[in-house]
């Protein structure tokens, strides 16, 4: 793995390079080298991972965006937008090291802008996911906030351009092809942040400023749940497994494996890139596990739009079950209605008598045929089957003060639990 001259002329030089690197390169803060031989199996984990990671992001994206009842929530309209970071991220990460290959400037300064970015935009969508965490779990509002999604989606998307922005209005060639070897063969052909002082303020000291904020959210969110699950009744606790699994699900979110970056320094640095580059790369993976494989709703959809035969799942077999029945009446049969009382008048006998023959003889005919004008003029109105979809069996409801919508991040769960 390298480069090497392929044909030297008197006006240039061709190089055939096929030299990749790892993930954490990205966050290497030591920004030391590593030998080659951990750094060849670093990288084949790097690639490997990050492939897998966005085959299973796509398929993730195109579940949430695909399927409208799935992004109907302000946690799944979030959890689509850091998906599509992620997969931005570790598209350009697979391609980064075969367009530094061609030697162009302006197309090396391109793709370490867009991979800058995509890392940004990142962490600012696991930031936002605490941040909506907090809301929901945590401070209840009583205050609608308008366009909620709108203002998340200005700021995640916003601020890292801003950022990069700036990089290249003060420093255009921070960006360049890193090139950490001391020969041709040696260096590394990967286009990314070469200054020193860019690196550590806008990626450094940004990720070091989320991953504090979303740990301090995660400690918080822990002590929330665990008080909700210690004062649901004994027979709905979860058990440690489910708790473990929720803990592991929020850690993967908010991004904390990320953490590691800080600690490779020293003999400790080989060992934590491993775990780093392990980790990392298959985020997108784990999040398509969590949310998608393991998400009760995620699956019905699926089976509701994608299986076939007896796979397949009709959409309305979730309130089937909760619907009233309605009992058919039998043919040759005709509805009972509650009778209409008659009005007597104060006058002779035999007027009362002739009266109440009439009477009798209106309610005979109206048990055969009922008035359906008198019915409508007395204002009888007639029971109705509610056809609207009622709630979901699956999802649990809590009271809770404030009125807000709380959404449950737990993987594993039958369905969202939402407090209102």
């Amino acid at each position: 793995m390298g480069c090497w001259e392929y044909n030297v002329t008197t006006n240039y030089t061709t190089c055939m390079c096929d030299h990749l690197t790892h993930f954490g390169v990205l966050l290497d803060v030591s920004r030391t080298a590593i030998d080659k031989e951990n750094e060849k199996i670093l990288t084949v984990i790097t690639y490997t991972g990050c492939g897998i990671s966005s085959f299973f992001l796509g398929i993730t994206v195109l579940t949430y965006s695909l399927l409208e009842k799935l992004r109907r929530d302000h946690p799944s309209q979030i959890l689509l937008n850091l998906s599509i970071a992620l997969l931005g991220l570790n598209l350009i990460f697979l391609i980064n090291s075969w367009l530094s290959s061609f030697g162009i400037y302006g197309l090396c300064v391109a793709i370490a802008t867009a991979q800058h970015y995509f890392l940004l935009t990142s962490f600012t969508w696991m930031f936002l996911e605490a941040v909506n965490m907090y809301f929901a779990l945590v401070k209840v509002f009583n205050v609608y906030i308008p366009s909620y999604i709108l203002k998340f989606c200005i700021f995640g998307w916003g601020m890292p351009l801003v950022i990069c922005c700036l990089v290249l209005v003060v420093k255009k060639d921070a960006y360049d092809v890193a090139s950490t070897g001391d020969s041709l063969a040696n260096s590394e052909m990967f286009c990314w942040i070469q200054d020193d002082v860019v690196f550590y303020v806008s990626v450094v000291g940004y990720v070091s400023l989320v991953l504090l904020c979303n740990t301090s959210v995660f400690l918080v969110v822990l002590v929330q749940i665990r008080k909700m699950h210690t004062n649901q009744p004994a027979g709905m606790q979860s058990g440690i497994q489910k708790e473990l699994r929720g803990m592991a699900s929020l850690t993967l979110l908010l991004g904390l494996t990320w953490a590691v970056a800080f600690f490779t320094w020293g003999p400790a640095k080989v060992p934590l890139l491993y775990l780093f580059s392990i980790l990392n790369s298959l985020q997108g993976f784990f999040i398509f596990v969590f949310h998608c494989l393991m998400k009760d709703n995620v699956r019905k959809q699926w089976r509701i739009h994608l299986c076939l035969g007896h796979f397949k799942l009709q959409e309305y077999s979730d309130w089937s079950h909760t619907s009233p029945a309605v009992a058919k009446p039998k043919a040759n049969q005709f509805p009972t209605f509650p009778m209409v009382a008659s009005v007597r008048s104060n006058k002779s006998n035999s007027t009362e008598s002739s009266s109440a023959s009439s009477d009798c003889s209106q309610r005979q005919v109206s048990t055969k045929r009922p008035n359906l004008g008198v019915m409508y003029q007395r204002g009888l109105v007639l029971p109705r089957a509610q056809l609207g979809p009622s709630p979901s069996p699956q999802a649990t409801h809590f009271p809770r003060a404030g009125g807000t919508e709380i959404h449950s991040w737990l993987p594993g769960a039958s369905n969202d639990v939402y407090f209102k």
